[in-house]
């Protein structure tokens, strides 16, 4: 007899190749012309209510800012009151609802993606973000799948972690959703991110106001669909499209805030820390601020490396979604032994970039999300291309006349402290810094103490008395440490993902353990036969 009601068994999504003549292939281009025809009117949605301002805001793809795609409708700070307003009308029922029916909305949910969602959310995901079809894949569809099936599995195993009993007596755990509800702030950059966001918290039983990022509401507006179509009961997610700041100053200063599940830059970040806790005597009960922030994440090769491996690493781990990854190598530091090869055979990989819309699928490369990261990024560069000391080995070009194009770009640095090295840039721009065989270990010390962040990070190197050495010296540097192999590509169940320092709280999606920030535990205990009377043994005479 089995103990417990069983879930279904968590898998993660097999990506489709999209091969020339494949079905798969053929659907996406299909849902991408069709797309791309229609102008879209994206409203909020606020208690189950689809709400339009008449303030509409053009959405435009990134690498084609000359076409719409649609507009969304922009709110306000009376907006945001609403959305709290109908997340606690919508908190009674949603969180007395038995947890096997929170779980089997979100597995059709995930069901959904994977299945007559998919194209919708991956072409989504291209035309408003720029990803080619293989980042859209592995994120739209097949990670935020993953999140959810596996947010399932880890909340049947979280309640079943139960306390011992004795005789007489019946010791239970109680997970309860938080009192309140919690704000959700995603970013463009990932489209399971941004459902997840929003969807982790929900599992647990708590309502949830999401704000997405602008530049990511093309495709939140089909992850909703998605939420209704499986069933979500109205107000238990709502969106807002409010300006940051404006939202901010609603949601932050609310008495019933639980929570904040956030992703974006460490500066909005500290910004909420720091308004949360001037708030602290305000609300209810103290928020449980999660927050996964900027990085700075390097590639840190020895002598001892495979030159093609760390190329390889170099041109993926860098360039793939034009550097728009919290993981993605921002600094090498590369042996002076090596250097020359590894150069070469990165140079050569680069040569072979396509770069354009991803509505073409051969294309690698594609543009950045908006006018203000191109500019950005480019003014890195061309600080860079003043100084001395800074040398622009790959790319350096750009061009923002029909898309914000910027070309996959290698510095090489003589400052291993330059501000390449240390600041996050969040685009194409990979600084590489050279050192001298013998300074390995010195180098480990210096990647250690030149970033602020410590998100991820990786180690090429064959012999294992020098992995262990760079182990154990990079322990703090990145939550997420890799070894032989490019510092991103995290994948739900297998790499849980977050960093610490300026990376954020390191409650690490994808694992039971960002589920245990979203309940509040209850210990009860019933005894059977309880004592009648004050006096112990001891006193006896």
């Amino acid at each position: 007899m089995k103990r417990y009601l069983e879930v279904p068994s968590a898998y993660n999504e097999p990506p489709l190749n999209y091969t020339s003549g494949s079905p798969e292939r053929d659907e996406l281009l299909r849902t991408i012309e069709a797309m791309r025809s229609q102008e879209a009117d994206i409203p909020m949605i606020i208690g189950g209510k689809e709400v339009r301002t008449g303030e509409r805001i053009a959405v435009k793809p990134p690498h084609d800012h000359s076409h719409l795609l649609g507009h969304f409708h922009l709110g306000d700070r009376s907006h945001a009151e609403k959305a709290i307003s109908a997340a606690l009308e919508a908190k009674k029922g949603w969180s007395s609802m038995p947890w096997k029916q929170r779980a089997a909305i979100f597995l059709r949910a995930a069901s959904l993606i994977s299945g007559p969602y998919r194209q919708a959310i991956n072409a989504s995901t291209m035309l408003g973000q720029s990803k080619t079809i293989h980042q859209a894949e592995i994120d739209a569809a097949c990670e935020f799948a993953d999140f959810l099936r596996y947010n399932v599995q880890y909340m049947n195993e979280i309640y079943q972690i139960q306390p011992e009993n004795s005789p007489h007596t019946w010791n239970r755990l109680e997970q309860r959703p938080l009192e309140g509800f919690v704000y959700a702030l995603s970013p463009f950059n990932f489209t399971s991110i941004a459902g997840n966001l929003a969807a982790a918290p929900a599992l647990m039983g708590n309502v949830v106001v999401w704000k997405p990022s602008n530049t990511q509401i093309y495709s939140a507006n089909v992850i909703m669909k998605v939420y209704r179509e499986a069933g979500l009961p109205d107000g238990v997610i709502n969106t807002i499209y409010v300006p940051g700041p404006e939202a901010a100053e609603v949601v932050l200063n609310n008495r019933y805030l639980a929570g904040v599940h956030f992703t974006g830059s460490t500066t909005v970040f500290n910004s909420i820390l720091k308004v949360t806790g001037n708030n602290a005597g305000l609300y209810r009960n103290y928020p449980r601020i999660v927050g996964e922030t900027g990085g700075k994440d390097f590639i840190v090769a020895h002598s001892s490396a495979d030159i093609r491996q760390v190329a390889t690493a170099m041109a993926r781990g860098a360039f793939e979604y034009q550097g728009q990854k919290c993981s993605a190598a921002s600094r090498a530091y590369l042996p002076e032994s090596l250097w020359p090869a590894i150069r070469d055979e990165a140079l050569r990989q680069l040569s072979e970039f396509s770069m354009g819309g991803p509505e073409d699928l051969s294309n690698f490369i594609t543009a950045v999300i908006d006018e203000k990261a191109f500019d950005k990024i480019t003014g890195y560069i061309e600080e860079a291309r003043k100084e001395p000391g800074i040398r622009i080995v790959a790319g350096g070009g750009y061009d923002k006349s029909k898309g914000y194009f910027i070309e996959p770009t290698i510095i090489e640095s003589s400052d291993p402290c330059h501000i390449t090295m240390q600041e996050e840039i969040f685009g194409p721009v990979l600084t590489v810094y050279v050192y001298k065989d013998v300074e390995f270990n010195d180098i480990l010390k210096l990647i250690d103490k030149t970033s602020i962040y410590g998100l991820t990070g990786a180690i090429f190197a064959s012999g294992r008395d020098v992995i262990e050495r760079a182990t154990d010296l990079l322990r703090y540097s990145a939550g997420n440490f890799y070894i032989n192999d490019k510092p991103t590509g995290a994948v739900v169940g297998h790499q849980p993902f977050g960093g610490s320092r300026a990376s954020g709280t390191n409650d690490k999606a994808g694992s039971a353990l960002n589920l245990l920030r979203w309940v509040s535990p209850r210990t009860i205990k019933e005894c059977f036969l309880p004592p009648d009377n004050w006096r112990y043994p001891f006193l006896e005479k």
